[in-house]
């Protein structure tokens, strides 16, 4: 009686990586064409694949990619203008890349609770981005640390996490300048929240160049990021007897509340005050006049982000030091809510 063929076991990625060396998860990446690999990881894969002839199960493949590119992305941001445009760039970034995201917003204006970061790690999340200010909330960052999952934050840095952001500083020093390059000599500015290191920056920026000026006058209010505090802190400084001829806030946000105030005051603006802002979100151009503002590619930003936590999560590793910290460009946008003081 003839017995019946016995069928062959199908080659699989486990096999490929046993046969290299390797882990499953290298193989993945040579296969998926990841630029992360080391060109030694690579030439030993692609020997192992042509050995044993060994032909990826398209399906399974993407299932696997799936799997692998599991995000979640932890926000709580006062300002909806900012954030529409940092969802914006987070997800068209994980449409191109096939990542699976997983939102989980914080509870009033803070960090979300720890049950719910739990939930967040305990759904399979390969790694996790936290949207300023959360870059910042160190009981969330304990807890992620403690999880061994990869983090990306935006707007803040750290030495344990990839970091994404601008010259906060810089772009901060350069808008002062240009007011009074203009001619202020008695300039407001509005802080942001002072728990995050980029209300820090800008503030020093602002101090570095009224500084550097020698003979312009200051006043410095606080505020929080919100339209609110933004009203609080225009009634504070167009109430003053010597109110400034501009004013310079940390974000869109509360700049555009700065506006509102003098409106309301009967003052024009820029006629009567000069006001600028920052990040140049959608507040900047949706209000009268529209603001001269700082710059920075929200939507960039994000999704810079995303590229560095996916090259990290693939290669279940930190990144090289050098690559971890991405500083992008600013550039300062001048519109019709800017003029030099009048007479």
């Amino acid at each position: 009686m003839t017995q019946p063929t016995r069928r062959r076991r199908s080659v699989t990625i486990v096999d490929v990586a046993k046969y290299a060396g390797v882990s499953p998860m290298s193989v993945s990446r040579v296969i998926n064409g990841d630029s992360g690999v080391r060109e030694a990881t690579r030439t030993i894969v692609n020997d192992a694949i042509r050995e044993l002839n060994y032909t990826p199960n398209l399906m399974a493949r993407s299932l696997v990619t799936l799997r692998e590119i599991r995000i979640g992305v932890v926000y709580s941001n006062p300002s909806a203008a900012f954030m529409g445009d940092f969802l914006a760039g987070v997800f068209e970034e994980a449409s191109n890349r096939a990542a699976q995201l997983i939102l989980l917003k914080g509870q009033a204006g803070g960090a979300p609770s720890a049950d719910a970061v739990r939930r967040l790690l305990a759904s399979g999340i390969g790694g996790v981005i936290l949207a300023p200010p959360l870059g910042e909330a160190q009981r969330l960052r304990r807890m992620l640390h403690d999880a061994a999952v990869p983090v990306a934050l935006v707007g803040a840095v750290a030495t344990d996490a990839i970091a994404v952001g601008i010259d906060d500083r810089g772009a901060a020093r350069d808008m002062t300048r240009h007011l009074i390059a203009m001619g202020h000599r008695r300039i407001g500015f509005v802080v942001g929240n002072p728990d995050q290191q980029a209300s820090i920056a800008r503030l020093d920026g602002f101090r570095s160049a009224v500084a550097e000026a020698g003979d312009v006058t200051p006043t410095i209010v606080q505020g929080d990021f919100s339209y609110a505090s933004g009203l609080i802190a225009g009634e504070a400084l167009l109430g003053a007897d010597d109110r400034p001829t501009a004013v310079f806030a940390s974000n869109d946000d509360m700049a555009a509340a700065v506006v509102s105030v003098a409106h309301r005051r009967h003052l024009d603006v820029p006629a009567d005050l000069t006001v600028t802002g920052f990040d140049d979100s959608t507040a900047a151009v949706t209000l009268w006049p529209p603001l001269t503002t700082i710059r920075q590619p929200v939507q960039q930003l994000a999704a810079e982000a995303l590229q560095l936590l996916i090259r990290e999560m693939r290669t279940a590793e930190p990144l090289p030091a050098a690559e971890r910290l991405r500083l992008l460009d600013h550039a300062l946008i001048e519109r019709q809510s800017t003029a030099p003081p009048s007479a």
